[in-house]
């Protein structure tokens, strides 16, 4: 049996970009002009209870247009890119069971190939081995050297550590742990997926350029922290959510930790953050630059052509 042509294959418009860039506003315009609702693709805005560090759209934005694939889980239960793939397939199915367009939004890449391709099987995992790898990084950084676990990650798989921060850990352990338990590098096995495409995208990139984005993160941080960013990560602590979660650990909560226990003052925190920010917001962008059919556009200069490429894209799918 051949495989559908992509004019038969559902379609959906994909409104990726660094943290910051204005997807949110550009996505909600869009859905209320064509007639669209939203699949969330942001990895920490499927947590319950964490609002502000993540920039979840607003109550009334959800009002204004639908949205999918939010809120999901509390912050203690695992979340994966294939668990998402499941519940972000179910909700464009729905979407278009309503005769409504999808724009699929958010900065989490794997998660949009995970849509998009899928992936296989989960591979392997070892709890010891991971464990042990746990334990030598905290040796390692007690000895002065953190970057035992990205030099470690090198030899095994280039790709995967050329992807990954160095002081990106769990990522780094849980890519080394793929390699040794199924014998090839963690890079392959998140590029293997199904050879068919399941979806017909249209994959925009918002980026407005460095310097433009570094004040947008800069301004997003404080306003995070006006918000109300610290009093969330006190009540999330209060409901029983500890500092070892992988949810607690993202950027945002994971700084005003320190706030939180004492052993920190708002004012540096806050830095530190805008400066991880900005780190992760470069590792995004090199991750979307993989993505061969993706358009970028700066969501000022270009807002204009990229609406009519939207226009022609779903006016080909009538």
């Amino acid at each position: 049996m051949s495989a559908p042509s992509p004019a038969a294959l559902p379609r959906l418009v994909v409104v990726a970009g660094p943290t910051a860039a204005g997807k949110t506003a550009l996505a909600l315009e869009w859905a209320e002009r064509f007639g669209g609702e939203i699949v969330n693709a942001d990895s920490q805005q499927v947590y319950r209870y964490m609002d502000v560090g993540t920039a979840k759209p607003t109550a009334a934005e959800r009002q204004r247009v639908p949205h999918h694939v939010i809120d999901v889980v509390p912050p203690d239960d695992p979340y994966s890119a294939g668990r998402y793939a499941l519940d972000a397939e179910a909700a464009v199915t729905t979407i278009h069971g309503r005769d409504k367009h999808v724009f699929v939004v958010g900065g989490t890449g794997l998660y949009l190939r995970a849509l998009l391709e899928g992936l296989t099987a989960p591979v392997g995992s070892d709890p010891d081995r991971r464990a042990e790898l746990e334990a030598e990084h905290e040796a390692a950084q007690k000895a002065g050297d953190p970057g035992a676990l990205h030099r470690k990650l090198q030899e095994l798989d280039p790709a995967s550590a050329k992807r990954l921060h160095p002081n990106d850990a769990m990522r780094l352990i849980r890519a080394i742990e793929i390699c040794e338990t199924t014998g090839r590098p963690a890079s392959e096995s998140l590029r293997q997926g199904p050879a068919e495409r399941r979806y017909e995208a249209l994959y925009l990139v918002l980026d407005p350029g460095r310097e433009a984005l570094n004040d947008r993160i800069d301004r997003r941080c404080e306003i995070m922290v006006k918000s109300g960013l610290l009093q969330e990560v006190r009540d999330l602590r209060e409901r029983g959510y500890g500092p070892e979660l992988a949810s607690m650990r993202a950027i945002g909560y994971r700084h005003l930790q320190a706030v939180v226990d004492g052993r920190e003052i708002l004012t540096n925190v806050v830095e530190q953050m805008k400066h991880d920010t900005r780190q992760f917001a470069r590792r995004q962008r090199t991750w979307f630059r993989a993505v061969a059919d993706a358009q970028w556009i700066d969501p000022v200069k270009d807002s204009g052509t990229a609406q009519e490429a939207v226009t022609r894209f779903l006016g080909d799918a009538s």
